[in-house]
């Protein structure tokens, strides 16, 4: 099969070694471990892996699910299917165990294959939708475990940190932006993008320029459209390692940025979401119809991406820039133009198998200007399109 591979796709390298006795000196962004049942020592196997890991590698694990062992070797004796060696058939927790002790994280399992036996329409219904159900999933007879090698702290004093403050119409919050955000890292880069503001919020940044010259405070133009498209302004004219996000609004409190920095220099996360449902929000801070709606989104977003998401749209969101450029070219790809960004961050990182963890922070009430997240319900049918998407591309499209 290695001979006809070669013929058939001569672009790619191929090597035959056993899995416990590979070798190579070549670092890889991805490591697929194929039919993990036929390998004698796995966790040997998965320490010679972990050689050629860097920190954003991903490891991904295709396996039986253990539940299917009897079916597979009932089908075997039936002829059914191709027989095999002796399996060693490891639970999901048993894989992760090894993981841990191999020096990875898991991150998550995806589920397929409900319905092996091909029967037009029936095989596709089964596969494609009955199999991504809550609890049904956990019946598919195939299992991909995807993990990320433990990496070691990055000292905080060491990394560049880049806070983009996107803006419009913001000028009573600017002074205490800069005055209130703290140091953050070895150096903060303080970034107001304004977006064709009309009460002179550009000029009240550079009277900042004028008042704090130690501060390294850049004023860049956004291009009027909406708050995502202003964001990404930001974002791409960074130079930090780490890339974070401040509402000009400030009311998530500049003094709480440094835990998200810390959740990814710790490595614990290599993207941070600020959570503003998890301690109490003050009445006046958030209207009833936007906390139902962030709270019925923040479901429908844990289900789609696997794991527990509480506050999808506080604008507050850290990642390394080295990720963002490997989300840029999703932006846009689901479904339509997110006008804030946080889907098309949250989707974009979880496509990736980012670590994504939530940052509780203290909500305030704005104090200068008015929200922007108006029009309630034109909004969450923009959002509910993008869920709808999200969910065929990450759930129903592996």
């Amino acid at each position: 099969m290695v001979e006809v591979a070669r013929k058939e796709h001569p672009r790619f390298a191929y090597e035959q070694p056993f899995p416990e006795n590979f070798q190579t000196d070549e670092k890889f962004d991805y490591v697929v471990f194929c039919d993990i049942g036929d390998t004698a020592d796995i966790q040997k196997s998965l320490l010679r892996l972990r050689k050629v890991c860097e920190s954003h590698t991903r490891l991904l694990i295709y396996t039986y699910n253990d539940m299917w062992e009897p079916l597979v070797y009932v089908a075997s004796r039936l002829r059914l299917k191709v027989p095999q060696t002796e399996q060693n058939w490891l639970a999901e927790h048993d894989l992760v165990g090894m993981l841990a002790l191999s020096g990875f994280e898991w991150l998550k399992t995806y589920r397929t294959l409900l319905f092996p036996k091909y029967i037009p329409l029936v095989s596709t219904f089964m596969n494609r939708i009955v199999a991504k159900l809550p609890l049904i999933g956990r019946l598919c007879m195939v299992q991909v475990l995807v993990a990320r090698p433990v990496s070691p702290p990055v000292d905080e004093s060491k990394v560049s940190v880049s806070a983009i403050v996107p803006c419009k119409n913001e000028f009573g919050n600017i002074q205490g932006a800069v005055e209130r955000l703290p140091k953050l890292g070895g150096s903060t880069e303080l970034i107001f993008c304004d977006d064709k503001s009309t009460d002179g919020t550009a000029e009240e940044v550079r009277r900042m320029q004028r008042l704090y010259p130690a501060r390294n405070i850049r004023l860049l133009e956004g291009p009027g459209i909406c708050k995502s498209r202003n964001v990404w302004t930001g974002f791409n004219g960074a130079t930090g390692d780490i890339l974070m996000i401040l509402d000009a609004d400030l009311t998530v409190m500049p003094e709480e940025l440094p835990f998200f920095v810390r959740g990814v220099s710790s490595g614990v996360a290599e993207f941070v979401n600020g959570s503003r449902l998890v301690y109490p929000v003050p009445k006046a801070a958030m209207k009833g119809a936007n906390l139902a709606g962030n709270k019925f989104f923040s479901a429908v977003f844990s289900y789609i991406l696997g794991q527990r998401i509480k506050d999808t749209l506080c604008g507050t969101k850290v990642m390394w820039r080295r990720d963002w450029e490997r989300i840029r070219p999703l932006v846009g790809t689901w479904g339509t133009m997110d006008r804030w960004g946080d889907y098309d961050l949250l989707f974009g990182a979880a496509k990736l198998n980012l670590r994504i963890l939530d940052q509780p922070v203290h909500y305030q009430e704005r104090i200068y200007g008015v929200t922007k997240m108006t029009k309630v319900f034109k909004n969450g049918l923009i959002m509910l399109r993008m869920c709808v998407c999200g969910f065929r591309k990450l759930k129903m499209d592996y």
